[in-house]
């Protein structure tokens, strides 16, 4: 069992992925610093792609485009929200945990099992010795990374350009793609990395298909967990009362982009079943004709600093 680990590179990049987030919780926890964890998470994606790149020593053409995929998309986003958090400030996710140990560490182990995860097609693929001529499933999932690339790229800028205008401070964001999309950054990400799976495939072989869990755990963790019902929470508890908030949480597809007068029409067995619309998305939303959360018409939609 330790041939085929470490065979696959599988026992090293854990080894050091918890080394790196290792690092960084150490520096938050001693200098009450937290404005690198995004950072410290889509750079430790970068360094897993390289460094099995490398060490396999193949440099197979798959292997070249898969590593460097994976190292555009985690240079953009981890710059990208490194600069934004040094320009909003302290990473408020991390609140409640500052003051206790135990809570940021186990924060920082969750990152630490995203990465490792999500990395699976990448890492397997750079270990293979398997190198098939190009194929259709190539190509395919070169578009979709382009595609939801473009797509998280995009909604980030918007998402930016929108909150540093002044007119807009305690307005939630409704331009550019989040008019079709309540999350358009996620879906681009979540998109992105089924398209690294999909390239992944043609050197699959027998468990290596398990590296299936990456995107999956991706998309059940953004979908569940740490991505949109934190955001939906938040924003339902400032402009729940809000009449245009309500209108465009209603018009609007959680997920998947759609043009709301699409999306507004659909039945709501339809939205749940296919589109995501759970109902605990909306469990924070005030009943409607209450008045008491009006106060905090004026802050952010955007509280725990979440993409």
């Amino acid at each position: 069992m330790g041939t085929v680990i470490d065979s696959h590179f599988l026992g090293l990049t854990a080894i050091v992925t918890a080394g790196y987030q290792l690092l960084f919780f150490i520096v938050t926890a001693l200098l009450k610093f937290d404005k690198v964890t995004d950072f410290a998470g889509s750079t430790n994606f970068v360094i897993i792609a390289i460094l099995t790149l490398v060490l396999k020593g193949s440099w197979h053409f798959r292997q070249i485009v898969l590593t460097l995929l994976v190292v555009i998309w985690g240079l953009r986003l981890g710059l990208f929200l490194l600069m934004r958090i040094l320009q909003w400030g302290e990473d408020r996710r991390l609140d409640e945990m500052r003051a206790s140990l135990g809570k940021l560490a186990v924060f920082w182990i969750f990152q630490a099992v995203w990465v490792w995860t999500v990395s699976l097609p990448v890492t397997v693929v750079n270990s293979s010795n398997r190198n098939p001529s190009l194929q259709a499933e190539d190509i395919i999932g070169w578009i979709i990374w382009l595609v939801g690339f473009l797509v998280e790229a995009t909604a980030d800028q918007q998402k930016l350009t929108f909150k540093n205008s002044p007119e807009n401070r305690g307005k939630w964001c409704n331009v550019g793609l989040w008019q079709y999309s309540r999350h358009p950054n996620y879906f681009g990400e979540i998109f992105l990395w089924w398209g690294i799976f999909v390239a992944s495939t043609p050197v699959l072989e027998g468990a290596e298909w398990l590296v299936i869990l990456g995107p999956i755990f991706l998309t059940l963790l953004l979908l569940f967990i740490s991505g949109i019902p934190l955001l939906e929470e938040s924003a339902d508890k400032k402009f729940g009362n809000v009449t245009g908030y309500r209108l465009y949480k209603r018009k609007t597809s959680p997920l998947i982009p759609l043009p709301p007068v699409v999306y507004g029409n659909l039945p709501s067995w339809f939205k749940t079943t296919f589109l995501f619309e759970f109902p605990f998305y909306s469990r924070s939303l005030p009943q409607e004709g209450s008045n008491w959360y009006r106060t905090s018409r004026g802050e952010s939609s955007d509280g725990l600093k979440m993409r």
